[in-house]
């Protein structure tokens, strides 16, 4: 019998994003692996709830698509929504993502042989290739807009070295996540919050599992790299500030 996987994102004005991720289990979906995908996403964002119901129109051989609705409280702290899917998961292995990773061709194939046999605690992919730091008028992003199934030029991408299982790249054990959960036990990430709050709740998973992961040769994992933030506020002084930051770190 296939093993099982369960990916799990999140989603707040990022459909454009999304749109690439779910497009690409689409179009280059598993053969090795029993796949359900996870979004958690809240209704008043209407472009991803759109999305969402374009995609489940789509029947995907080994895929099940598992749309999640939560308040904007709770979306907002990513620890809730990676908790519940944790501890609920009934996968062989559970992978924390994020929307600007796809999963291209050759990927999920890729993983499950990678996995096999294996009861690591947590994996992740020794490389993936980026793009530029691309900004709101790239043709990449607008593309990302319509509702179509997409596809990217793997020509504008460049391939990178990982070091650790960053908060996008974290394949947990099934029985792992089932036990302990996802920062279960730190109310800071259990606590809803009123804007999207910055990611750390990964490197506290690392500190609770004690390692910070074993790589994996992993085919075609790719990740869009983007300057502005859709998950702040639009014209805030944290957006502003993330967007500098971000263009200094490029």
């Amino acid at each position: 019998m296939f093993p099982s996987l369960e990916i799990v994102a999140h989603c707040w004005q990022y459909a454009h994003m999304l749109a690439y991720q779910l497009s690409s289990i689409v179009n280059h979906p598993p053969t090795k692996l029993r796949l359900t995908v996870t979004v958690f996403y809240a209704e008043s964002d209407n472009l991803t709830a759109e999305l969402l119901t374009f995609i489940a129109s789509h029947e995907v051989p080994n895929v099940t698509w598992n749309w999640q609705s939560l308040s904007e409280q709770h979306l907002f702290r990513r620890g809730i929504g990676r908790n519940m899917a944790a501890l609920a998961s009934e996968a062989d292995w559970v992978w924390m993502t994020d929307c600007d990773i796809v999963l291209h061709a050759g990927c999920l194939d890729s993983l499950a042989e990678r996995l096999e046999g294996r009861n690591d605690i947590l994996v992740y992919p020794r490389q993936d290739r980026t793009t530029p730091m691309l900004n709101a008028t790239s043709q990449l992003l607008k593309d990302g807009q319509q509702l179509q199934l997409l596809e990217i030029d793997t020509n504008d991408f460049t391939l990178r070295t990982r070091d650790r299982a960053r908060g996008e790249y974290q394949i947990i054990h099934g029985d792992v996540a089932r036990a302990v959960g996802y920062c279960g036990g730190l109310p800071i990430y259990q606590t809803p919050a009123e804007h999207w709050c910055k990611c750390y709740e990964d490197r506290a998973f690392r500190w609770l599992v004690g390692t910070q992961g074993t790589p994996l040769d992993i085919e075609g994992v790719y990740q869009i790299r983007h300057v502005d933030k859709g998950r702040y506020r639009k014209g805030s002084a944290w957006s502003s500030i993330r967007s500098k930051i971000r263009r200094l770190q490029e």
